[in-house]
Protein backbone atom coordinates (compact mmCIF):
# COMPACT_ATOMS: atom_id res chain seq x y z
CA UNK A 1 0.00 0.00 0.00
CA UNK A 2 1.34 3.41 -1.00
CA UNK A 3 0.66 6.64 0.83
CA UNK A 4 0.86 9.92 -1.04
CA UNK A 5 1.89 13.30 0.33
CA UNK A 6 2.12 16.56 -1.60
CA UNK A 7 3.39 19.97 -0.57
CA UNK A 8 4.24 23.38 -2.03
CA UNK A 9 7.66 24.91 -1.39
CA UNK A 10 8.97 28.38 -2.26
CA UNK A 11 12.71 28.84 -2.86
CA UNK A 12 14.14 32.36 -3.27
CA UNK A 13 16.02 33.06 -6.49
CA UNK A 14 19.32 34.90 -6.30
CA UNK A 15 18.33 38.36 -7.52
CA UNK A 16 15.63 38.55 -10.21
CA UNK A 17 15.23 36.09 -13.08
CA UNK A 18 13.72 37.66 -16.21
CA UNK A 19 12.62 36.16 -19.51
CA UNK A 20 10.40 37.57 -22.27
CA UNK A 21 7.24 36.60 -20.32
CA UNK A 22 8.10 38.33 -17.05
CA UNK A 23 10.26 38.33 -13.92
CA UNK A 24 10.46 36.04 -10.89
CA UNK A 25 12.10 36.28 -7.49
CA UNK A 26 11.22 32.80 -6.20
CA UNK A 27 10.82 29.28 -7.52
CA UNK A 28 7.49 27.70 -6.59
CA UNK A 29 7.81 23.93 -6.65
CA UNK A 30 5.52 21.06 -5.75
CA UNK A 31 6.96 17.94 -4.11
CA UNK A 32 5.22 14.57 -4.22
CA UNK A 33 6.24 11.79 -1.83
CA UNK A 34 5.12 8.19 -2.23
CA UNK A 35 5.65 6.01 0.85
CA UNK A 36 5.14 2.22 1.00
CA UNK A 37 5.73 1.98 4.74
CA UNK A 38 9.36 0.94 4.41
CA UNK A 39 10.68 3.34 1.79
CA UNK A 40 9.73 6.76 0.41
CA UNK A 41 10.33 8.19 -3.04
CA UNK A 42 10.30 11.89 -3.88
CA UNK A 43 9.72 13.89 -7.02
CA UNK A 44 9.63 17.65 -7.66
CA UNK A 45 7.87 19.62 -10.36
CA UNK A 46 7.49 23.28 -11.32
CA UNK A 47 3.97 24.35 -12.38
CA UNK A 48 4.33 26.60 -15.42
CA UNK A 49 1.71 29.26 -16.25
CA UNK A 50 2.69 29.16 -19.95
CA UNK A 51 1.09 25.70 -20.03
CA UNK A 52 -1.95 26.70 -17.97
CA UNK A 53 -0.54 25.26 -14.75
CA UNK A 54 -0.79 26.68 -11.22
CA UNK A 55 0.56 25.42 -7.91
CA UNK A 56 -2.98 24.80 -6.67
CA UNK A 57 -4.05 23.02 -9.83
CA UNK A 58 -1.02 20.75 -9.90
CA UNK A 59 -1.43 19.86 -6.22
CA UNK A 60 -5.05 18.99 -6.90
CA UNK A 61 -4.01 16.74 -9.79
CA UNK A 62 -1.48 14.95 -7.59
CA UNK A 63 -3.91 14.63 -4.67
CA UNK A 64 -6.38 13.08 -7.07
CA UNK A 65 -4.02 10.15 -7.55
CA UNK A 66 -4.07 9.28 -3.82
CA UNK A 67 -6.45 6.34 -4.07
CA UNK A 68 -4.63 4.97 -7.11
CA UNK A 69 -1.33 5.18 -5.25
CA UNK A 70 -2.83 3.31 -2.30
CA UNK A 71 -3.70 0.61 -4.82
CA UNK A 72 -0.09 0.42 -5.99
CA UNK A 73 -0.32 2.37 -9.25
CA UNK A 74 2.62 1.63 -11.56
CA UNK A 75 4.54 4.14 -13.66
CA UNK A 76 2.96 2.66 -16.80
CA UNK A 77 -0.51 3.19 -15.35
CA UNK A 78 0.43 6.74 -14.36
CA UNK A 79 1.22 7.62 -17.98
CA UNK A 80 -2.39 6.82 -18.88
CA UNK A 81 -3.94 8.40 -15.78
CA UNK A 82 -2.43 11.89 -16.11
CA UNK A 83 -1.48 14.03 -19.11
CA UNK A 84 2.08 15.16 -19.71
CA UNK A 85 2.95 18.05 -17.43
CA UNK A 86 4.20 19.03 -14.01
CA UNK A 87 1.90 16.84 -11.87
CA UNK A 88 2.79 13.65 -13.70
CA UNK A 89 6.46 14.59 -13.54
CA UNK A 90 6.50 14.77 -9.75
CA UNK A 91 4.70 11.44 -9.38
CA UNK A 92 6.69 9.66 -12.09
CA UNK A 93 10.01 10.70 -10.53
CA UNK A 94 8.77 9.77 -7.05
CA UNK A 95 7.88 6.28 -8.29
CA UNK A 96 11.32 5.88 -9.91
CA UNK A 97 12.94 6.95 -6.63
CA UNK A 98 10.77 4.56 -4.61
CA UNK A 99 11.57 1.65 -6.93
CA UNK A 100 15.30 2.33 -6.65
CA UNK A 101 15.13 2.37 -2.86
CA UNK A 102 13.13 -0.85 -2.77
CA UNK A 103 15.55 -2.67 -5.03
CA UNK A 104 18.67 -1.11 -3.49
CA UNK A 105 19.64 0.01 -6.98
CA UNK A 106 20.13 3.26 -8.85
CA UNK A 107 17.50 4.61 -11.24
CA UNK A 108 19.93 4.60 -14.14
CA UNK A 109 20.35 0.86 -13.68
CA UNK A 110 16.59 0.33 -13.61
CA UNK A 111 16.12 2.51 -16.69
CA UNK A 112 18.84 0.75 -18.65
CA UNK A 113 20.78 3.92 -19.45
CA UNK A 114 24.50 4.62 -19.01
CA UNK A 115 25.77 5.54 -15.56
CA UNK A 116 25.54 9.34 -15.28
CA UNK A 117 28.79 11.27 -15.52
CA UNK A 118 29.71 14.83 -14.54
CA UNK A 119 28.07 17.28 -16.94
CA UNK A 120 29.21 20.61 -18.33
CA UNK A 121 26.18 22.85 -17.79
CA UNK A 122 25.12 26.22 -19.13
CA UNK A 123 24.89 29.37 -17.08
CA UNK A 124 21.83 31.51 -17.85
CA UNK A 125 22.05 35.27 -18.32
CA UNK A 126 18.69 36.78 -17.38
CA UNK A 127 16.94 39.24 -19.69
CA UNK A 128 17.80 42.90 -19.19
CA UNK A 129 19.28 45.90 -20.94
CA UNK A 130 22.51 45.27 -22.85
CA UNK A 131 24.40 46.93 -20.01
CA UNK A 132 22.71 44.79 -17.35
CA UNK A 133 23.34 41.61 -19.28
CA UNK A 134 26.98 42.54 -19.84
CA UNK A 135 27.34 43.08 -16.09
CA UNK A 136 25.80 39.66 -15.36
CA UNK A 137 28.16 38.09 -17.87
CA UNK A 138 31.19 39.77 -16.33
CA UNK A 139 30.32 38.17 -12.99
CA UNK A 140 30.47 34.76 -14.70
CA UNK A 141 33.14 35.49 -17.29
CA UNK A 142 34.76 32.10 -16.75
CA UNK A 143 31.59 30.18 -17.67
CA UNK A 144 32.38 28.27 -20.88
CA UNK A 145 28.75 28.10 -22.10
CA UNK A 146 26.22 30.88 -21.63
CA UNK A 147 22.49 30.81 -22.37
CA UNK A 148 21.16 34.32 -22.84
CA UNK A 149 17.49 35.25 -22.57
CA UNK A 150 16.15 37.45 -25.37
CA UNK A 151 12.84 39.16 -26.13
CA UNK A 152 12.78 40.73 -29.61
CA UNK A 153 13.54 44.43 -30.00
CA UNK A 154 17.13 45.23 -29.03
CA UNK A 155 18.25 41.60 -29.00
CA UNK A 156 21.22 42.12 -31.32
CA UNK A 157 22.58 44.76 -28.94
CA UNK A 158 22.07 42.36 -26.02
CA UNK A 159 24.04 39.61 -27.72
CA UNK A 160 26.81 42.01 -28.70
CA UNK A 161 27.05 43.19 -25.09
CA UNK A 162 27.32 39.63 -23.76
CA UNK A 163 29.88 38.73 -26.41
CA UNK A 164 31.92 41.79 -25.50
CA UNK A 165 31.89 40.83 -21.82
CA UNK A 166 32.90 37.23 -22.55
CA UNK A 167 34.71 36.92 -25.88
CA UNK A 168 35.61 33.27 -25.33
CA UNK A 169 32.27 31.85 -24.17
CA UNK A 170 30.05 29.63 -26.26
CA UNK A 171 26.58 31.16 -26.51
CA UNK A 172 23.02 29.87 -26.81
CA UNK A 173 20.31 32.45 -27.54
CA UNK A 174 16.84 31.72 -26.10
CA UNK A 175 14.01 33.87 -27.47
CA UNK A 176 11.20 32.12 -25.56
CA UNK A 177 8.79 32.46 -28.53
CA UNK A 178 9.25 36.25 -28.68
CA UNK A 179 10.40 36.74 -32.30
CA UNK A 180 8.44 37.24 -35.49
CA UNK A 181 9.46 35.41 -38.68
CA UNK A 182 10.83 38.68 -40.05
CA UNK A 183 12.97 39.21 -36.96
CA UNK A 184 14.30 35.65 -37.17
CA UNK A 185 15.38 36.19 -40.79
CA UNK A 186 17.09 39.44 -39.77
CA UNK A 187 18.78 38.23 -36.59
CA UNK A 188 19.88 34.68 -37.37
CA UNK A 189 22.75 35.62 -39.74
CA UNK A 190 23.90 38.38 -37.38
CA UNK A 191 23.95 35.99 -34.43
CA UNK A 192 25.95 33.51 -36.50
CA UNK A 193 28.56 36.20 -37.06
CA UNK A 194 28.72 36.76 -33.29
CA UNK A 195 29.45 33.08 -32.72
CA UNK A 196 26.05 32.08 -31.33
CA UNK A 197 25.82 28.31 -31.81
CA UNK A 198 22.15 27.61 -31.05
CA UNK A 199 18.89 29.59 -31.19
CA UNK A 200 16.14 28.25 -28.94
CA UNK A 201 12.41 28.59 -29.79
CA UNK A 202 12.51 31.84 -31.78
CA UNK A 203 8.87 31.68 -32.93
CA UNK A 204 5.71 30.90 -30.95
CA UNK A 205 4.75 27.24 -30.74
CA UNK A 206 2.03 26.60 -33.28
CA UNK A 207 3.35 29.40 -35.49
CA UNK A 208 6.71 27.87 -36.35
CA UNK A 209 6.02 26.03 -39.60
CA UNK A 210 7.89 28.73 -41.51
CA UNK A 211 11.15 27.62 -39.93
CA UNK A 212 11.17 24.78 -42.47
CA UNK A 213 11.43 27.37 -45.27
CA UNK A 214 14.10 29.58 -43.67
CA UNK A 215 17.85 29.14 -43.73
CA UNK A 216 19.39 28.06 -40.44
CA UNK A 217 22.75 29.85 -40.26
CA UNK A 218 22.56 28.86 -36.57
CA UNK A 219 20.91 25.54 -35.57
CA UNK A 220 17.44 26.02 -34.07
CA UNK A 221 16.14 24.19 -30.98
CA UNK A 222 12.48 23.47 -30.15
CA UNK A 223 11.40 24.07 -26.57
CA UNK A 224 7.74 25.05 -26.22
CA UNK A 225 7.04 23.20 -29.50
CA UNK A 226 8.19 19.85 -28.11
CA UNK A 227 6.60 18.13 -25.11
CA UNK A 228 6.24 14.40 -25.77
CA UNK A 229 7.64 11.80 -28.16
CA UNK A 230 4.62 12.17 -30.44
CA UNK A 231 5.59 15.79 -31.14
CA UNK A 232 9.01 15.01 -32.55
CA UNK A 233 8.27 13.91 -36.11
CA UNK A 234 6.42 17.13 -36.92
CA UNK A 235 9.50 19.13 -35.92
CA UNK A 236 11.78 17.55 -38.52
CA UNK A 237 12.80 20.20 -41.04
CA UNK A 238 11.75 23.05 -38.76
CA UNK A 239 14.24 22.39 -35.99
CA UNK A 240 17.69 20.90 -35.58
CA UNK A 241 17.49 20.19 -31.82
CA UNK A 242 14.83 19.54 -29.19
CA UNK A 243 14.91 20.67 -25.56
CA UNK A 244 13.76 17.81 -23.31
CA UNK A 245 12.35 19.02 -19.97
CA UNK A 246 10.73 16.63 -17.51
CA UNK A 247 8.07 19.16 -16.53
CA UNK A 248 6.95 19.13 -20.18
CA UNK A 249 7.23 15.38 -20.79
CA UNK A 250 5.53 14.51 -17.52
CA UNK A 251 8.48 12.70 -16.01
CA UNK A 252 11.57 10.64 -16.74
CA UNK A 253 9.57 7.80 -18.30
CA UNK A 254 8.28 9.89 -21.22
CA UNK A 255 11.52 11.89 -21.40
CA UNK A 256 13.35 8.68 -22.29
CA UNK A 257 10.84 8.26 -25.11
CA UNK A 258 11.43 11.80 -26.38
CA UNK A 259 15.18 11.22 -26.40
CA UNK A 260 14.73 8.05 -28.43
CA UNK A 261 12.35 9.71 -30.88
CA UNK A 262 14.71 12.66 -31.38
CA UNK A 263 17.65 10.36 -32.01
CA UNK A 264 15.63 8.34 -34.51
CA UNK A 265 14.68 11.57 -36.29
CA UNK A 266 18.25 12.78 -36.46
CA UNK A 267 17.69 15.74 -34.15
CA UNK A 268 20.18 16.93 -31.58
CA UNK A 269 19.25 17.03 -27.91
CA UNK A 270 19.35 19.63 -25.18
CA UNK A 271 18.38 18.61 -21.65
CA UNK A 272 16.69 21.50 -19.87
CA UNK A 273 14.75 22.31 -16.71
CA UNK A 274 12.47 24.85 -15.08
CA UNK A 275 13.78 26.86 -12.13
CA UNK A 276 13.60 24.60 -9.11
CA UNK A 277 15.84 22.78 -6.68
CA UNK A 278 18.27 19.92 -7.15
CA UNK A 279 15.47 17.44 -6.47
CA UNK A 280 13.75 18.51 -9.69
CA UNK A 281 16.97 18.56 -11.73
CA UNK A 282 18.42 15.25 -10.49
CA UNK A 283 16.32 12.97 -12.75
CA UNK A 284 17.28 15.02 -15.81
CA UNK A 285 20.97 14.33 -15.20
CA UNK A 286 20.29 10.72 -16.21
CA UNK A 287 19.67 11.95 -19.76
CA UNK A 288 23.03 13.68 -20.05
CA UNK A 289 24.57 10.81 -22.00
CA UNK A 290 22.30 11.64 -24.95
CA UNK A 291 22.68 15.43 -24.95
CA UNK A 292 24.87 17.86 -26.82
CA UNK A 293 23.76 20.60 -24.39
CA UNK A 294 22.80 20.34 -20.71
CA UNK A 295 20.91 23.39 -19.49
CA UNK A 296 20.51 22.35 -15.85
CA UNK A 297 21.73 25.37 -13.90
CA UNK A 298 18.48 25.94 -11.95
CA UNK A 299 19.91 25.03 -8.51
CA UNK A 300 22.76 27.51 -8.81
CA UNK A 301 20.31 30.30 -9.70
CA UNK A 302 18.68 29.91 -6.28
CA UNK A 303 19.76 31.81 -3.20
CA UNK A 304 19.74 28.46 -1.37
CA UNK A 305 19.36 24.84 -2.48
CA UNK A 306 18.43 21.68 -0.58
CA UNK A 307 21.00 20.49 1.98
CA UNK A 308 21.61 17.32 -0.05
CA UNK A 309 21.60 19.13 -3.40
CA UNK A 310 23.60 18.41 -6.50
CA UNK A 311 27.29 19.21 -6.31
CA UNK A 312 28.33 21.89 -8.79
CA UNK A 313 31.95 22.98 -9.17
CA UNK A 314 32.40 25.81 -11.63
CA UNK A 315 30.37 24.72 -14.64
CA UNK A 316 30.49 21.01 -13.83
CA UNK A 317 27.46 19.30 -12.25
CA UNK A 318 27.93 15.90 -10.61
CA UNK A 319 25.33 13.09 -10.56
CA UNK A 320 22.91 12.92 -7.63
CA UNK A 321 23.67 10.92 -4.53
CA UNK A 322 21.01 8.46 -3.32
CA UNK A 323 20.18 10.73 -0.38
CA UNK A 324 18.80 13.28 -2.86
CA UNK A 325 17.13 11.07 -5.45
CA UNK A 326 17.44 7.87 -7.40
Amino acid sequence: MHRLKVRHEAWPIRGVFRISRGARTQADVVVAEVDDGAHAGRGECVPYPRYGETVEGVMTQIDGMGDAMVGGMSRAELQEALPAGAARNALDCALWDLEAKRQVARVWELAGVPEPQPLDITYTISLGTPEEMAAQTSEHADAPLLKIKLTGEGDLERVKAVRGASPQARIIADANEAWSPELYVELAPALAELGVELIEQPLPAGEDAGLADFDHPVPVCADESCHVAGDVQELVGRYDFVNVKLDKTGGLTEALGVVGAAQDAGLGIMIGCMIGTSLGVAPATLLGWAAQYTDLDAPILLAEDRPDGLRVEGSVMYPPEPELWG
